[in-house]
């Protein structure tokens, strides 16, 4: 009998933890489905509006396709992957790189030492609340470099989830409907202004 309570014990521990994933997700679910920012609602399409600002110019959206730097230069190049990253609940990986390029401009070491452990506590260790995807070599070696925390001590796990995210989440964008959007009315946009010249 002490065996089956010891393993109602482990997998209590295991349902516990479900749970909790099960209801962050539910969280982030009702979030998408009820802010009008982020470009859904229910019944309606799940295309990215570009809406009536027009910030971006026809010209910079078609540039994001040329490459991944190119995407991450703009900043409604960003916003845009930003949205298309959370309808894929990895909007973490995101948020992580540019946590790492702000990371990067701290000048203060008593700042720099409370900002890796905030960043660190909230992407990079083992369940974290917005864990990022790294192995485990590089979490532990991300975790050294705290103890000493320079303006690089990030450098590894950054790459690494840019790598994720520029072999992975950016050819998925290209081809998400959103994008596809965009182009379109960026090139009609291109074309109805050349007819007007």
């Amino acid at each position: 009998m002490r065996g089956c309570q010891g393993a109602e014990k482990a997998t209590g521990g295991a349902f516990i933890l479900y749970i909790g994933r099960a209801k962050d997700l539910k969280t982030r679910l009702g979030i998408l489905l009820h802010k009008p920012e982020l470009g859904h609602r229910i019944g309606t399409s799940s295309k990215l509006q570009l809406g009536s600002r027009r910030r971006d110019s026809s010209q910079e959206v078609l540039e994001w396709r040329e490459s991944f730097d190119q995407l991450l230069k703009s900043k409604s190049g960003v916003t845009a992957f930003h949205t298309f990253l959370k309808t894929e609940f990895s909007e973490e990986n995101l948020d992580f790189w540019l946590a790492c390029e702000d990371f990067k401009k701290t000048r203060s070491k008593t700042k720099l030492a409370s900002k890796a452990n905030r960043i660190f506590e909230e992407f990079v260790q083992s369940e974290a609340p917005r864990e990022v995807n790294i192995d485990h070599e590089t979490r532990e070696i991300t975790r050294k470099n705290l103890s000493g925390a320079t303006s690089a001590c990030f450098n590894e796990a950054q790459a690494k989830t840019r790598t994720l995210m520029e072999k992975d989440s950016y050819p998925r964008f290209l081809k998400s409907a959103s994008y596809q959007d965009m182009t379109r009315q960026a090139t009609s946009c291109g074309i109805s202004k050349r007819s007007h010249t």
